[in-house]
């Protein structure tokens, strides 16, 4: 049996609670012995989106529960492993704290590295771990929290072509689904609605569309939604069912035009021969469709990950650990978390520039 390296990954940035084991093959591929996602829906579900309170709280109950179902799913012990690899950032930072906490017990304890790891990192380096993609390629990672275009050269090494100057499309998609009365998260009911709504009755504004570059904006679509929206109140006394489907239709085409084209952009800009998609909002079916259409057209390979490694897991965070692992990385007691982490440091910020830093 190829033993290869083990790693045993920790994902706590947001409201999902996740462990995994992961092997890197002796040729380079990938095996992902395990992987454990412990939501946190129903917890939040009162507030309309997650609490960092109470995402932090669950993850203390929860994610020492989640690494020894992980464990035992893969048939390993720690004895079996060749390192830690977790998530230190960006996001909330109660959540990032327990799993750093966790995961620099389990290495005091072992003697195994520890790796600590950029969320958004494990997100960018899925095709690797699921196709075993060469560098370089174009990566799309669009999701809750962020929206950009990287072109990956390396397991630490990824240039930004383009990112969203407001809000992400997965943040716009709960704002919308909150508006029209859907339950959250709000990605997969906007998508449910729309499939059953009308694409022509709105036709929403598709923003930056008209500017050069692969630069995303999405605050001002989410209002002409919500100003549509009061329109049919004012008019009708409320929405029916078809109203809410139309919109979403709407609303979803939008978002599904402008990622499109910026996305055959940013082929032109970095003409690779993949174009991946990672992030919550890369299992959104159309969106997908429409970004495979543009690398058809392009002569790019496209690739989305399964939708269970869309979302947050720890199968990425591991296999980003052991990329960064046997790139030289390795990181001791005094890792610390960080609420804010872009991947491309050299970029100029566009969004959340402060005290804490750029958001990406």
């Amino acid at each position: 049996m190829d033993h290869g390296l083990t790693f045993l990954g920790i994902e706590t940035s947001c409201d999902d609670t996740a462990a995994a084991v992961v092997r890197r093959l002796s040729d380079g591929g990938a095996l992902i012995l395990s992987s454990v996602v412990e939501g946190q829906a129903e917890l939040h579900a009162a507030f309309g989106g997650v609490v960092p309170e109470i995402a932090a709280r669950a993850h203390a109950e929860k994610i020492d529960h989640a690494v020894e179902a992980a464990l035992s799913a893969a048939s390993v012990s720690l004895a079996d492993l060749d390192g830690i690899a977790v998530t230190a950032g960006p996001g909330l930072i109660g959540g990032l704290l327990s799993g750093l906490m966790l995961a620099k017990g389990l290495a005091a304890a072992t003697g195994l590295p520890m790796v600590g790891v950029n969320h958004l990192a494990g997100h960018a380096l899925t095709p690797r771990l699921t196709d075993a993609v060469a560098y370089p390629y174009l990566m799309l990672l669009v999701s809750g929290g962020h929206c950009q275009f990287l072109a990956v050269e390396g397991p630490e090494t990824f240039h930004r072509l383009g990112s969203t100057i407001d809000d992400a499309p997965g943040e716009a998609f709960d704002k919308i689904a909150k508006l029209l009365a859907l339950p959250q998260p709000g990605g997969p009911h906007v998508e449910r609605e729309a499939a059953l709504g009308d694409l022509a009755r709105f036709r929403f504004p598709r923003p930056l569309l008209d500017r050069p570059g692969c630069d995303l904006s999405f605050s001002g679509l989410k209002t002409a939604v919500l100003r549509a929206r009061d329109e049919i109140i004012a008019q009708k006394g409320g929405l029916t069912v078809q109203d809410r489907r139309d919109l979403c239709a709407g609303f979803q085409a939008a978002v599904a035009d402008v990622l499109a084209e910026k996305t055959r952009r940013a082929l032109a800009a970095f003409p690779a021969p993949v174009i991946a998609v990672a992030g919550g909002v890369a299992a959104n079916g159309a969106i997908r469709a429409r970004l495979q259409a543009v690398a058809d057209q392009a002569g790019a390979r496209f690739l989305a990950p399964p939708l269970k490694l869309c979302t947050d897991n720890a199968a990425m965070i591991a296999w980003a650990g052991i990329e960064r692992h046997l790139a030289g990385g390795v990181d001791d007691a005094t890792l610390s978390v960080r609420s804010r982490w872009p991947l491309d440091a050299a970029a100029v910020p566009l969004i959340g520039s402060g005290k804490r830093g750029a958001k990406a």
